[in-house]
């Protein structure tokens, strides 16, 4: 009995121990864990977080790869070669130790250490520059600096000169046109003058429409988007080639031409330049604006403004409407990013209407002309092919409304005009007859009977 007593004490204490370590222990392990998990998650050090690591900077080295460029080599190498050596330089593997959960116990400081060595060498082999590529101080913003020899022809992209020189010719068929013998003086001043007025016209359209060209692809490199002129210089040019063009048509040819001058700068500058933006009535606005070149020719040959300006000025209105509704088709894109409230872009079908009706137009002005006695009736005849093929051009516009369409009736549309007026020329009434009718308008019967006098 007694042994047995002496042995229930540590068996008692056994149990007390047993029983604290279940009530105690138990409960405390997954406390421990939990502190265990925020003391790494504070430290940064987790197991995840060395994978995000390593997927970084894979990830920069995939990207360094991929962006690498190859510089052209001088001597000719086979394709082959060349797709072999991109997949050696693919093949690169960088490797990267693998880490255990057991390193869990490193400092704060040499895991932000790495980090730091790893995006310094990612600048680094970003920073390096492949042979033949760019600069990036060569992508950055530059102030342009304006050369003396290139001064020219900016100044001609900024006056549109493609489109003056359309200007001038018309005014120019005008001129020829009128029924009163041809004065080389008078033609010269009266091209200059009109050809001064549509430079400045063309150059401050360009002034007002910086911000609107810069988001379309066609205009995008005019000289004031791209800041090789200043705002300045092109008003100074806009002024100093408006204000002599006036005074040249208003006092070395006459009153009336300088007039009309005036005004066809006035139309297109400011009210065809901002109902652009405003309303499709632009179009019936600027065909006005493109109408009024030969109507000058004819009146700075004249003096007077008769029906024959009026026919001329009539052909040019409605030669307009297939020319740059074709045009405006294929650019519907630009336009709308542009902000340019077009028929192409808002109304399509009214925009294939109209150049359909206009094309039929130019074959009722054609006949007219005879009427007016302004040519013989050989004109709308021979004129007739050539307005059936564009009116043809037009009605498939109308129908299939594509590019191809639009296209081929643009394309005809440059060489329709020029030829149509050749044959109004040729096919003109000459002076002699109009002179045995008495229909000369007044000054010119005795010009006409100088000129016959031997």
């Amino acid at each position: 009995m007694s042994a047995a007593r002496r042995c229930r004490p540590p068996r008692a204490l056994a149990g007390l121990f047993v029983w604290r370590l279940r009530n105690t222990g138990v409960r405390q392990i997954p406390c421990r864990f939990v502190h265990l998990y925020h003391v790494a998650n504070d430290r940064l050090i987790t197991f995840q977080y060395f994978n995000f690591l390593k997927r970084m900077y894979v990830t920069w080295c995939n990207k360094d790869l991929s962006q690498r460029a190859k510089p052209k080599s001088d001597s000719i190498v086979s394709p082959f070669h060349e797709l072999q050596q991109l997949d050696q330089e693919k093949k690169v593997v960088h490797k990267i130790s693998p880490v255990s959960p057991v390193q869990q116990s490193l400092s704060e400081t040499s895991s932000r250490n790495e980090l730091r060595e790893m995006k310094s060498a990612a600048e680094t082999e970003d920073s390096v520059i492949p042979v033949g590529a760019e600069s990036k101080e060569d992508r950055r913003w530059k102030e342009m600096k304006l050369r003396l020899d290139d001064l020219p022809g900016i100044l001609a992209r900024l006056s549109k000169i493609k489109l003056t020189a359309l200007v001038i010719s018309t005014a120019s068929a005008g001129f020829a046109m009128a029924p009163v013998p041809f004065e080389l003086t008078c033609f010269l001043l009266a091209s200059l003058g009109t050809g001064l007025a549509s430079c400045a016209a063309n150059s401050i359209n360009q002034f007002f429409e910086v911000p609107f060209d810069s988001n379309m692809n066609r205009t995008k490199n005019r000289p004031l988007v791209r800041g090789q002129i200043s705002p300045l210089l092109a008003v100074c040019f806009a002024a100093s080639c408006g204000i002599p063009g006036i005074v040249l048509l208003t006092l070395g040819v006459n009153p009336l031409t300088g007039a009309l001058g005036a005004f066809n700068i006035f139309l297109y500058t400011c009210c065809y330049t901002p109902l652009k933006r405003m309303s499709i009535a632009n179009t019936w606005v600027g065909a006005v604006v493109g109408a009024i070149p030969p109507v000058m020719g004819w009146t700075a040959a004249t003096g007077s403004l008769d029906a024959g300006a009026l026919l001329l000025g009539g052909i040019l209105y409605s030669w307009q409407f297939p020319h740059f509704n074709a045009l405006s088709w294929g650019l519907r894109e630009d336009y709308s990013r542009g902000g340019y409230c077009m028929m192409s872009v808002t109304h399509p079908g009214l925009c294939r209407r109209v150049a359909l009706r206009h094309c039929l137009a130019l074959i009722g002005l054609s006949t007219v002309a005879p009427v007016l006695d302004i040519t013989t009736w050989t004109f709308p005849i021979i004129s007739l092919p050539i307005n059936l093929y564009i009116s043809y051009l037009g009605f498939r516009f109308y129908r299939d409304a594509d590019r191809s369409s639009s296209r081929k009736l643009f394309f005809c549309s440059l060489w329709h005009l020029p030829m149509l007026l050749l044959v109004m020329f040729t096919c003109k009434k000459s002076v002699l007859e109009k002179e045995d009718k008495g229909d000369l308008p007044g000054g010119a019967h005795e010009t006409a009977m100088e000129i016959r006098l031997p």
